[in-house]
C-alpha cells in the first residue's frame, strides 16, 4: 500500500512538471503550434508563449469563420441568381417592369456586367494574386475572391434595370416547362461540376480549414472526372444552357445572355493560358482530346492533328 502511495505521488509530481511545459500543454489542450526555440521550460516566458498560442488560435478561428461566412453569402447569392435569371421566386428579377429610359438602362446594365467580369477575371490571375496576398493573408485569399464576386452579383441584382420588349415567347405550357427545366438542368451542371473538381477548394473552405488545422495547403492535382472527359469547361457550358434556355426571351434577358456569353468565351482564354503555364504539356494534350465548351465535339486542334496524320498515312501508302 505504501509502495503504491509513493508511485502515485511520483506520478503526480511528474504530471505537474510536464503539464507546465509548453510542448506538453500544447499537445494536451490541442494547440496546433509549438514553442519557438528559447521558450522552453522558462517560467518567465510561459506567459509570452501562452499569449502567442492564444493569438494563433484566435487567428485560425477567425479565418475559418470568415471562410464559412463568405461561403454562406456565396450560396445565398447563387440561389438568388437562379431565381433572378429564371424570373422565379425573387422580388426583383431580370424581367421586372422597366422604369427608366432604354438608353440609360442599357448603360447601367452594361456597367454592372462589366464590373462583375473585371472582378472575376482580374482577381483570378496569378500575377494579381501574388500582389494581393501581400495585403490579404493567403489562407483567406480565395474566400475574399468569393466574397467580392458575391458582392458584385448582389450589386448587379439590386441595380439591374429591366428593358422591356419580348424577342420570343413560347405559349405551349409543355414547351415552356421543358425550357424552364432545361435552364434548371444547366444550373445543376454548374453545381455538379464544382464538386467534381473540388467544391470546397473552389470556394475557399478547403484553404481556411487546412490553415485552421495546421496543415500545409496542397494545390489540387490535374484531373478530368466525369463531365471533364467530354468538355474542358462543363461549368461554363452549364451557365450557357441556364442563360439561353428560357420560354420568354425579353430584350433584357437577351442582353444579359449575350454579355455573359462574351465574358465566358473571353474568360476561357485567360483561364486556359494560366492552366497551360501550370500544367504544361499535360494540359495542351487535354486541349487536343476534349472540346472547349460544347461536349462531344472535337477541338479544332484535334481535328487538324487527325487530318495531318491521315494525310501523312495516305502519302506513305501511295509512295
Amino acid at each position: 500500500m505504501r509502495h503504491n502511495f509513493k508511485l502515485i505521488k511520483k506520478a503526480s509530481i511528474l504530471w505537474n512538471v510536464l503539464s507546465n511545459r509548453p510542448p506538453v500543454r500544447a499537445f494536451i489542450f490541442g494547440y496546433m503550434t509549438r514553442p519557438a526555440p528559447g521558450h522552453e521550460y522558462s517560467g518567465q516566458r510561459f506567459g509570452t508563449h501562452d499569449k502567442h498560442l492564444k493569438i494563433t488560435l484566435m487567428k485560425k478561428a477567425l479565418f475559418l469563420l470568415y471562410g464559412v461566412v463568405a461561403y454562406i453569402i456565396f450560396l445565398v447569392t447563387f440561389l438568388y441568381a437562379i431565381g433572378f435569371v429564371s424570373s422565379l421566386l425573387v422580388p426583383k428579377h431580370i424581367d421586372s417592369i422597366p422604369d427608366i429610359p432604354l438608353g440609360n438602362a442599357l448603360l447601367i446594365n452594361a456597367g454592372l456586367l462589366t464590373l462583375f467580369a473585371l472582378q472575376h477575371s482580374i482577381m483570378a490571375r496569378p500575377a494579381f494574386k501574388k500582389w494581393w496576398t501581400m495585403f490579404v493573408p493567403e489562407p483567406i485569399e480565395r474566400s475574399t475572391y468569393v466574397l467580392f464576386a458575391s458582392v458584385c452579383l448582389i450589386v448587379l441584382f439590386y441595380y439591374w434595370q429591366p428593358l422591356g420588349g419580348v424577342v420570343w415567347g413560347v405559349e405551349s405550357p409543355a414547351l415552356r416547362l421543358a425550357l424552364q427545366t432545361l435552364s434548371m438542368f444547366g444550373f445543376s451542371i454548374v453545381l455538379v461540376s464544382t464538386f467534381l473538381i473540388n467544391h470546397f477548394d473552389l470556394f475557399g473552405l478547403r484553404q481556411v480549414w487546412f490553415y485552421a488545422t495546421g496543415r500545409t495547403y496542397e494545390p489540387l492535382p490535374f484531373r478530368t472526372p466525369l463531365f471533364y472527359k467530354y468538355v474542358r469547361h462543363p461549368l461554363y457550358f452549364g451557365f450557357l444552357i441556364a442563360f439561353w434556355a428560357t420560354p420568354t426571351m425579353t430584350v433584357a434577358h437577351l442582353f444579359f445572355a449575350i454579355m455573359t456569353t462574351g465574358y465566358i468565351l473571353t474568360a476561357i482564354q485567360l483561364e486556359e493560358n494560366d492552366l497551360v503555364k501550370i500544367f504544361g504539356k499535360r494540359y495542351r494534350e487535354y486541349k487536343q482530346s476534349a472540346p472547349m465548351i460544347i461536349p462531344f465535339l472535337r477541338s479544332k486542334q484535334k481535328r487538324a492533328d487527325l487530318d495531318y496524320e491521315g494525310e501523312t498515312t495516305t502519302r506513305k501508302v501511295n509512295s
